[in-house]
């Protein structure tokens, strides 16, 4: 039987998205931008060839998995057809979790297949992604397998330009990261491996650093790294520094400065609540709460290295919040502490990046919710005067 027209038996046995346990419960497995635009690009040059409309297609994944996926809104014009694939992330949602992703192919007698991206796909105005500026944002494995998709489906002596559009896109792209990195109008058609994984941090955490990425092409050699947007706020509003130097880091602050070692950054300034970057003075690397927590254990520590009276120390131990910890310490007159726990988390970069040839300078401003400056690694002016 055709690959394309597959029985309910096949399409289970040609679609193995295993779910994965975590934390006790299952989750399903979907599959990327990229897959959805490879299938739609094959099925649309099979059908220009067939003529005949076609309600099925598989593909097989770079991860090596076969997807049969149902193929919606077919038109078949003469020498060219459009068909689209819904986007399935699984129990992953995503901002482009249930939208269409198009493809439009056209025949043409060159011999070479063109790739480009329409409607709702985002164009690169920005160097460090990967992909030329000006470029439509198709990353390099979905656009190799959307040509060579479409390459079989055609054989050798035919060639075809094929559109990847996605209506939805603009609007759901500014529920992405693309706007901070410099792709503009639309959404990124991408997947390493064709298959998205939920619960899985990777592809967040390398958003991140693409951020980053596209910061030292431009010849940046100073970042601010933050947990979220309360910190770009702070640094923008408080503190006077360049909002165009700030990376949100979220919980991954470890993998976050080994990316800054990897880039040759010059110089880090982690500034955030206590809330979060206290638990990097304990050395926690990754500040997500399912991981690490020990807030209130390095707050009493460092108070009682302070001297701090007991009574103190028997309060902020039993505090469920920062934010309840840190009135204590107020109103005791112990707001010292942060400057402490700020000259320890400097300390604790060092060591983790103590093998690496040329660590940046590294220092941490804790703030509160109220934006006061509550404490620093070094003099605050000096930080300041640094990055300016």
């Amino acid at each position: 039987m055709s690959d394309v027209a597959l029985s309910d038996n096949q399409a289970r046995q040609n679609q193995p998205l295993d779910s994965i346990w975590h934390n006790g419960k299952e989750y399903r497995k979907g599959y990327t931008t990229g897959s959805c635009a490879t299938a739609a690009a094959k099925v649309a040059a099979l059908m220009v060839l067939r003529q005949q409309v076609i309600d099925q297609i598989s593909i097989v994944t770079p991860s090596g998995i076969t997807l049969s996926l149902n193929v919606e809104q077919p038109l078949i014009e003469g020498q060219q057809a459009t068909a689209a694939i819904r986007k399935d992330g699984g129990d992953d949602v995503d901002a482009t979790h249930g939208m269409l992703i198009f493809a439009r192919v056209t025949l043409t007698e060159q011999r070479e297949i063109t790739l480009c991206g329409g409607e709702g796909v985002g164009r690169v105005t920005r160097k460090g992604i990967g992909l030329p500026v000006g470029s439509s944002a198709i990353n390099r494995t979905p656009r190799q397998t959307i040509e060579a998709a479409v390459r079989e489906v055609i054989g050798p002596l035919r060639g075809a330009t094929i559109e990847i559009f996605a209506p939805e896109g603009e609007e759901r792209a500014k529920k992405t990261y693309n706007g901070r990195l410099g792709i503009l109008g639309g959404i990124s058609i991408i997947g390493t491996t064709g298959i998205v994984t939920p619960m899985s941090e990777e592809s967040w955490k390398r958003s991140l650093a693409l951020e980053l990425e596209m910061k030292r092409a431009a010849g940046e050699d100073r970042v601010i790294l933050v947990p979220g947007n309360h910190g770009e706020r702070f640094v923008r509003d408080h503190l006077g520094l360049d909002s165009q130097r700030v990376v949100t880091m979220s919980n991954f602050v470890g993998y976050m400065l080994q990316e800054t070692v990897r880039l040759g950054f010059r110089q880090v300034l982690l500034v955030g609540h206590p809330g979060k970057l206290v638990k990097v003075a304990a050395g926690i690397f990754h500040t997500h709460s399912h991981i690490a927590d020990g807030r209130m254990e390095t707050l009493v520590a460092h108070l009682a290295l302070m001297g701090a009276p007991h009574a103190l120390l028997v309060e902020v131990n039993q505090c469920d919040t920062t934010e309840a910890a840190m009135e204590l310490i107020a109103e005791q007159g112990w707001q010292g502490v942060y400057t402490r726990i700020a000259e320890r988390i400097g300390e604790r970069i060092a060591e983790m990046m103590r093998f690496s040839v040329n660590p940046p300078q590294c220092d941490a401003i804790l703030f509160s919710f109220d934006n006061q400056v509550l404490g620093s690694s070094r003099p605050l002016d000096q930080i300041l005067e640094a990055l300016r």
